[in-house]
């Protein structure tokens, strides 16, 4: 026990280490992505909002949703989940193969490969705030404006970057000896949005029901950006399902570290 936990502290110490080098590769990872298109990095915001108008007319016209039991307009509970989910969707797309997209950078000796599932995931953290900005526009259009219970997204934003990095290590280092980890990753993505859930509230499902609902750790984020943006709830006020999202965080974090540390030496034999 005592081994592994040197093992976890020394890995930790080396991505500390590279913080300047995570930096620079974040803005190039970002730029480079949408170099060779003619609009650039507005490409890296045309799908998801797109993606935010189409189901806001959907389900506020078509399906004709009015508003959550607390009263909050649909559009803008809508957009306070989506935009999370986005942003761990696509974190967790993009981490999970930067291991076989900077292949050439893993046959380096020299070179803290650890670093590569960190960047993807900053990288798509540059996108989210922007939409998180859309939020408070929203918001601000229907009424809402900053208050206190704001401050808790300083909260549940690490949290999920936290357990997005564990997850990265995690299967970036799993994706380079089994490719098919990218195509398991996305099958599981279009279910668990509908499982989360975003596009629908848990409001008139039994007690027991949704506590199941809540076992998925992606929930507890959506439902604290909802908090934070329209609601006059603190996190510590579920001190049972924020020590649960703890302990899953956690242990993404941990397991991931470990996984990759141990996996790290055959890296450059298989990619």
């Amino acid at each position: 026990m005592g081994n592994k936990l040197n093992v976890f502290l020394d890995f930790l110490r080396d991505t500390y280490r590279s913080r300047k080098l995570i930096t620079s590769m974040v803005k190039n990872d970002f730029k480079v992505k949408y170099a060779s298109s003619a609009l650039g990095i507005v490409w890296a915001f045309v799908q998801p909002l797109v993606q935010i108008l189409v189901l806001v007319f959907v389900f506020t016209f078509g399906l004709r949703s009015g508003s959550d039991s607390t009263g909050v307009p649909f559009a803008l509970w809508l957009i306070c989940g989506l935009v999370p989910w986005n942003f761990f969707a696509d974190a967790l797309t993009n981490g999970s193969n930067s291991l076989i997209e900077y292949s050439f950078l893993v046959k380096k000796v020299v070179f803290r490969t650890s670093i590569l599932p960190i960047v993807k995931t900053f990288s798509s953290l540059i996108v989210h705030g922007v939409f998180v900005i859309i939020i408070f526009i929203v918001a601000a259009v229907y009424g809402y404006f900053p208050t206190l219970y704001t401050l808790q997204l300083l909260y549940y934003l690490p949290c999920l970057m936290i357990m997005l990095l564990g997850l990265n290590w995690f299967f970036s280092a799993l994706a380079a000896f089994f490719r098919d980890i990218s195509q398991f990753i996305n099958v599981v993505l279009q279910v668990l949005i509908w499982m989360t859930p975003i596009l629908w509230s848990t409001d008139r499902l039994p007690v027991g029901v949704r506590r199941i609902f809540k076992l998925n750790p992606i929930f507890y984020i959506v439902q604290g950006y909802r908090d934070s943006f329209t609601g006059n709830t603190w996190f510590w006020e579920r001190p049972i399902w924020s020590l649960y999202f703890f302990a899953v965080m956690a242990s993404c974090f941990a397991v991931g570290a470990l996984v990759f540390h141990k996996l790290r030496p055959h890296f450059s034999d298989v990619l």
